[in-house]
């Protein structure tokens, strides 16, 4: 994986550059200025108010009324993880290596809310912990603490004993409409009219909202699904004059089947909560269209051949979105190596090429699925490693999500 000291200037320029014309003191940062912001927001898919984080970097107080970014990203506790974690982790490793705090928030009350685990607490924490766990070894087991370029872990129970977060909530929800509340529904997973019969979850928007500015949160993180929370902690933020958070929105990896987006298998990706999605995305209620974070390598061979959809006439496949977001990022090259009757290995750099390969019969699609399946294993090496040493917390969940 290339680290931030190798971004050039044409890569600098090509995540910098669009956001010039909306925040126009980004030509004020200096070469090591522009080139942490753009390793922060390189694997982003959007960025929303980048101005904010700019005036940081450029000697500005962050919401902590000191140097330190804060960024967050928020998890629902519901189950064992699935791929799309890796696109999550990659971004918090950037975010690590550029020196901001990580804060990795644990709704527990969010996931009663949306009814994780009957509402079970002790369930829903017995995850959270394995959920730390994993997290601690998809970051390369950073230091922890609330310092630059340390990691942290918060329960959003622990927050809300306050007087002060309540209020927050109610100021949060003022103003704010019914029909504009339902509109965040996806946030949760849930369709506009699913609420009907359960008032707290009306309540969940404001309090996902409240979350950021009660924590004095720089950088939201969250997948495109949670845009919406986004926009909606933004809206608050103008009314109340609060500060607001950079948003940045990671890629949905989709279902390994052909046509349908996916959902993780405890959570939603990627500043928001992230939460369960759609049907017609990535599930655990359908296996085969996800490669869990534990599943071995044979494993994820099986699911990508017999799953994953890669027509080489068609530019739209997961196994170009898992290239895209997770393999090349994080190991620079796909490893090619069919039967050798067939021909010999080969490396790959660019996706570009692999297309065109496909596309000319150079390669074969069942040859890169299987490439693709068996650099997400040595990439989960390390996770498979630790749970093999530590079987406890993955124990735990599989016993209660079977």
């Amino acid at each position: 994986m290339m680290d931030m000291a190798e971004m050039d200037a044409t890569s600098i320029d090509a995540v910098l550059s669009p956001h010039l014309e909306n925040c126009p003191r980004i030509s004020e940062l200096d070469e090591a200025q522009s080139r942490r912001l753009a390793w922060m927001l390189g694997a982003a898919e959007e960025i929303v108010g980048i101005d904010h984080l700019v005036e940081i970097i450029l000697g500005g107080e962050s919401a902590g009324g000191d140097d330190v970014i804060r960024c967050y990203v928020g998890f629902e506790p519901s189950g064992k993880a699935h791929i799309g974690w890796k696109v999550v982790a990659i971004t918090l490793k950037r975010m690590l290596d550029a020196g901001a705090n990580v804060l990795i928030f644990m709704a527990d009350w969010h996931a009663w809310v949306n009814d994780k685990f009957g509402g079970d607490m002790q369930k829903i924490h017995t995850t959270a912990t394995y959920m730390e766990d994993t997290f601690r070894v998809l970051l390369g087991n950073p230091p922890e603490g609330e310092g630059a370029g340390e990691l942290r872990f918060l329960y959003a129970s622990s927050i809300m004993d306050s007087g002060d977060y309540w209020a927050r909530v109610l100021r949060c929800s003022k103003n704010m409409s019914l029909s504009k509340v339902r509109k965040t529904f996806t946030i949760m997973g849930r369709d506009e009219d699913a609420a009907d019969d359960d008032l707290s979850k009306f309540f969940y928007p404001a309090m996902q909202a409240a979350d950021i500015f009660e924590m004095n949160i720089d950088i939201a993180l969250g997948g495109m699904d949670q845009r919406k929370a986004h926009m909606y902690m933004r809206r608050v933020a103008d009314k109340w004059k609060w500060h607001k958070a950079t948003c940045v929105h990671t890629p949905i990896i989709s279902s390994l089947k052909a046509g349908a987006r996916m959902e993780t298998a405890v959570v939603e990706k990627t500043g928001g909560i992230m939460v369960g999605g759609p049907d017609d995305k990535m599930s655990k209620s359908d296996p085969s269209s996800a490669i869990l974070l534990h599943d071995e390598a044979g494993k994820v061979r099986k699911k990508m051949k017999k799953h994953a959809y890669l027509d080489p006439s068609d530019e739209h496949s997961t196994v170009y979105e898992l290239l895209e977001h997770i393999i090349l990022p994080e190991m620079g090259e796909l490893n090619v190596v069919p039967n050798p009757k067939f021909g010999e290995p080969s490396k790959w750099h660019e996706l570009d090429a692999i297309r065109a390969a496909l596309g000319s019969g150079e390669l074969h699609p069942l040859d890169v699925k299987f490439a693709v399946a068996d650099a997400l294993s040595a990439g989960l090496a390390r996770l498979a490693e630790h749970f093999e040493l530590h079987p406890e917390k993955l124990a735990a969940v599989t016993e209660i999500t079977g």
